[in-house]
């Protein structure tokens, strides 16, 4: 059982790539990096967990309904808070980028506290239909205040005396970081506790101020502060505009980098989680000790795929994601 922990979000976001100040109607979904996360692995076969504090109102049952929806557990999340968080998306087009828009001030998960929710039930045998193995978290949630930050910490701390393993998204939001402490203060402890990491040369400079010559100088010196890591994922990304993308993964194990191929995303439909398309597919073939090569290019055709599917989900399976590993690129009717 893979156990995600996060925010989950209600997303409002603009039809037919227009403004969100012109616009009179706004198509409703739900996402977040770490339910994205844990709906990519359900669909993948692996058995995963979700869990989240949301509003005790029709809006936060929805939310966990929803999540539900695609085989994922949510017994475990809890109630409490005063809202749901929200983000609206204003979808780009052509030389005009997307923009994303947050409001999650006092939602149930920036109110968060230590202790809420109770780390030893969740890790215990025989409470999840399956026994717990991994925790995935990312960097969105400390970021949205200090004392979802120290549930975090708590979330690492408990997965550490369980035996679990800990994979981090890094996640920078620039905007979401807004109390008095700087992301520097903040992540270091937390990355300290992980064995996979996802995460890019910009966001290793502001978080830890890591800085290099090139990916492998970066990770290099990622490694050395942080031991407990084992391995360092990065996915590198071509905007031509915002319609045509070109995308690669890399992979390094402590000895050795792994890169994909790069895929061209012509007509991109939504690039919002493919990021976590690429990281629960890759903790999906990591969980399974897979070859580094095999699991860089799983995860850089699982995130390629996000691309075609609109709304925060990737809902691909293993045997769809495979296939495009080997060349099937949509020509062909499925029948």
């Amino acid at each position: 059982m893979i156990v995600c922990f996060g925010e989950i979000m209600l997303r409002l976001s603009t039809p037919n790539q227009e403004r969100i100040m012109q616009t009179r109607q706004l198509d409703v979904q739900y996402g977040g990096s770490e339910a994205n996360v844990a709906v990519s692995l359900a669909q993948l076969g692996a058995a995963s967990s979700f869990i989240t504090r949301v509003p005790a109102t029709e809006l936060g049952q929805a939310a966990l309904s929803e999540v539900r929806r695609y085989n994922v557990e949510t017994n475990l999340s809890i109630f409490g808070g005063e809202r749901l968080g929200l983000y609206f998306l204003e979808t780009g087009t052509g030389n005009r980028p997307s923009k994303v828009i947050y409001d999650r001030a006092n939602s149930g998960m920036a109110m968060l506290e230590r202790g809420m929710i109770d780390w030893d039930k969740i890790f215990s045998k025989g409470v999840l239909q399956y026994t717990p193995t991994w925790l995935h978290w990312s960097g969105i949630t400390p970021a949205i205040s200090q004392t979802a930050a120290d549930a975090t910490l708590e979330s690492i701390e408990k997965a550490q005396q369980y035996g679990l393993k800990i994979s981090c998204d890094l996640n920078y939001r620039s905007n979401l970081w807004s109390y008095d402490k700087l992301p520097s203060d903040i992540m270091p402890q937390l990355l300290s506790g992980c064995d996979v990491m996802l995460g890019d040369g910009d966001t290793l400079k502001t978080y830890f101020g890591i800085q290099g010559t090139g990916y492998e100088d970066i990770i290099e010196k990622t490694f050395l502060k942080f031991p407990k890591l084992k391995f360092i994922a990065m996915t590198a990304r071509k905007a031509f505009h915002a319609s045509h993308n070109a995308y690669k993964g890399f992979l390094h194990d402590g000895k050795k980098m792994y890169e994909s191929r790069e895929y061209d995303i012509p007509d991109i439909n939504d690039r919002i989680g493919a990021g976590d398309a690429f990281m629960a597919s890759l903790i999906f073939q990591l969980s399974k000790n897979a070859e580094p090569q095999f699991a860089t290019d799983f995860a850089t055709a699982a995130a390629a795929l996000k691309h075609t599917i609109p709304g925060d989900f990737n809902l691909v399976s293993e045997k769809e994601i495979e296939a495009l590993m080997k060349g099937n690129t949509g020509g062909k009717v499925s029948r």
